[in-house]
């Protein structure tokens, strides 16, 4: 059936009404007017397929990405990059709006850089390597991800070498182009020499070759990273945001950074606050974050290691500010109650999903929004981070 795309959904699927049923339609862009089959029947929706482009939308942009439209990871890939960021600062603005009834204007950061991941996760499956198709287990070959960096490409062209014939490859990458490699298989591997700058090799975590972590540099402050250490994936953009933190957080105060990983965003205010608390459930993270505490000549931090909410009332001093980078799944219950009894003056939250943001903000009725900016993280895909400041009424 002939249709024009008339939007685009939060997951960045083009929507369109057959038989006045919402359907949402992969690879494709606002305006296109497309022949579209309808593939699956739901309650309230269908899914379809494009079975033609009939006209272009003039938003749309030819593919830099051979597998673009069977791998499904970039889904923006198919729009000029200055509507993706108008799409993903109205989809900030929508859940806001939806979700917690703020309605604010808000900017949206970019770099517009390509090669901009710093780890990705490549499968293979019978000696196949690639990514898994969208929703499926259905393997897409690939031997170059225009999103990874430009090191990570290389090796991804050696991992054959390696005789990895079921499993998972971590690919992780930092500013001076050295790699940390991490192996998920029970097969037998054949460590390799490779002219590239590998750092350490693992199996299932443990080293088989070199180190399990290694050092990466955000502006001016270096941070040991453990091969299952979270660390942000894109370099420009966190720079971006650790300085955006810096200008707005206030000064010679005790913060407490939740989720603090290998002490990223603490660290990086660490030298203009009075102490800083980090917490973070991974132990190699804590050990990555002590440790870089002594790299940068920080004698301000303190960590502890456990789930935040078991750990967050086990801090006694005063809390003025609080830092929080937590997963997509946002903050529990008790976190935000013990939260509201702190009453810290200011809130940093930094998130990767705006709809656990505009849910978490509903239970902060104390506070007021100072600030919100969006973050281009993740170019060509849908998804978008945001950077909220919120102050004590």
């Amino acid at each position: 059936m002939e249709v024009l795309i008339e939007r685009l959904n939060d997951q960045g699927l083009g929507i369109c009404y057959i038989n006045n049923i919402i359907t949402f339609v992969p690879n494709t862009v606002i305006g296109d007017l497309v022949d579209v089959e309808v593939i699956e029947k739901h309650k309230k929706y269908n899914i379809g397929k494009v079975i033609k482009l009939i006209k272009k939308s003039n938003l749309r942009v030819d593919s830099i990405c051979s597998y673009s439209n069977i791998c499904g990871g970039c889904s923006l890939i198919n729009m000029n990059y200055k509507s993706t960021l108008e799409y993903k600062k109205n989809k900030v603005r929508n859940i806001l709006k939806k979700f917690s009834n703020i309605d604010i204007n808000l900017d949206i950061i970019s770099f517009n850089n390509i090669n901009y991941r710093n780890k990705v996760t490549i499968h293979v499956k019978d000696k196949k390597i690639g990514y898994y198709e969208d929703k499926t287990n259905n393997l897409v070959e690939i031997d170059n991800c225009i999103i990874a960096s430009n090191v990570i490409n290389k090796f991804i062209k050696e991992i054959s070498n390696y005789n990895i014939i079921n499993g998972e490859v971590v690919i992780r990458s930092n500013y001076n182009d050295e790699l940390l490699i991490n192996f998920i298989t029970d097969d037998n591997l054949n460590i390799v020499k490779s002219n590239l700058k590998i750092v350490g090799i693992l199996q299932n975590g443990k080293v088989l070759y070199g180190e399990d972590s290694f050092i990466e540099k955000i502006n001016n402050l270096y941070f040991k990273v453990s091969y299952n250490s979270f660390f942000q994936i894109n370099r420009d953009i966190t720079s971006y945001l650790f300085n955006f933190i810096k200008e707005n957080i206030l000064k010679n105060k005790n913060v407490l950074d939740l989720y603090c990983g290998v002490g990223t965003l603490g660290l990086n205010i660490a030298k203009e606050e009075n102490n800083v608390y980090g917490i973070e459930i991974v132990r190699n993270a804590v050990e990555n974050a002590i440790i870089n505490s002594k790299i940068n000549n920080i004698n301000n931090t303190y960590y502890l290691c456990g789930e935040v909410k078991n750990c967050i009332d086990k801090i006694k001093n005063n809390i003025e500010v609080i830092i929080i980078d937590p997963p997509r799944s946002g903050l529990d219950n008790k976190s935000i109650s013990v939260i509201n009894k702190m009453l810290p003056e200011q809130i940093i939250y930094v998130s990767c999903n705006p709809i656990t943001l505009a849910r978490d903000l509903n239970s902060f009725k104390n506070y007021k929004i100072d600030k919100i900016v969006a973050l281009d993280m993740f170019p060509n895909t849908y998804h978008v981070e945001c950077v909220c400041l919120l102050k004590l009424r």
